[in-house]
């Protein structure tokens, strides 16, 4: 038989995770440029990989945050002075169940190797604009 400390720390736990990932997710989407942005971590399996997370642009940098996690530090900082966008692509098939509806995959390169990240139109509005206003002499493309 349960305690009923033990009982409480059963129903708190699950709650103080939800009211962790919101406190986490405002904090995130306070500082404003922030997006829906799904990034392929592995590339192993065709159509695997997709992990969902907040980009947020600050400065040349696009840091991006998974949404199922505590951290406090971006898991993948993208530099917009080495970020080249390759071409753009609907998902295929294997990777619907992965991503969100509406989503359209960029195929990027940057210093650290290939780059594959996935979000909405209107996302990739901002994020086409946000590579264009790279200071005068920087590489990028779009």
């Amino acid at each position: 038989m349960l305690l009923s400390g033990e009982i409480l720390f059963v129903f708190l736990l699950p709650v103080a995770l939800v009211v962790a990932f919101a406190l986490r997710r405002w904090v995130l989407a306070r500082s404003g440029g922030t997006v829906e942005l799904s990034l392929r971590l592995r590339d192993r399996k065709h159509g695997r990989g997709w992990v969902l997370g907040t980009g947020r642009f600050v400065g040349d940098e696009l840091q991006w945050f998974r949404v199922f996690s505590l951290a406090p530090r971006p898991r993948r900082v993208l530099s917009r002075r080495d970020l080249s966008v390759l071409r753009q692509r609907a998902p295929r098939e294997s990777e619907r169940l992965s991503l969100q509806a509406g989503m359209v995959i960029l195929e990027c390169t940057s210093a650290g190797g290939p780059v594959q990240v996935a979000m909405g139109v209107s996302a990739l509005t901002g994020f086409q604009s946000w590579l264009e206003s790279a200071a005068p002499g920087a590489q990028t493309g779009a």
